[in-house]
């Protein structure tokens, strides 16, 4: 594996943060400058899974629009979907549905996170997919 220099690990976190706060005009130019869409960290949690779960709906709409995949699993087993679903983000979910994610992928998938944490909103998004 090939070592990192000190200032590509700094530009990564600064990417992760700006998916974090939301910053998605920074973030989405650094992508459509070549950063990878579906650039994970040390984690596996993607740009795309962290700006779901952080409720930046117009980040999780550029990431996408980037080419990000809604269905990327980071190493907990949890995808955007099942991060929006557990923030109870309808128009995040909405957006996640729209391009394909997959209700059942992950674990828990996040049909499992709306039954766990009894989120009937957040069901019925799901089912009408």
């Amino acid at each position: 594996m090939t070592e990192l220099d000190e200032e590509t690990i700094e530009f990564a976190h600064r990417m992760f943060d700006l998916a974090r706060s939301g910053g998605t005009e920074e973030l989405v130019g650094s992508v459509a400058a070549g950063l990878p869409a579906n650039l994970t960290n040390e984690k596996g949690d993607t740009l795309l899974i962290l700006a779901a779960y952080h409720n930046h709906v117009d980040t999780v709409i550029a990431l996408l629009e980037q080419g990000a995949d809604p269905g990327r699993i980071n190493d907990r087993g949890q995808t955007a979907l099942s991060a929006a679903v557990f923030r109870q983000n309808a128009e995040t979910v909405k957006a996640l549905l729209a391009v394909g994610a997959d209700p059942h992928g992950g674990t828990p998938s996040a049909v499992a996170t709306a039954e766990f944490f009894k989120l009937p909103e957040m069901a019925a998004l799901l089912r009408a997919a």
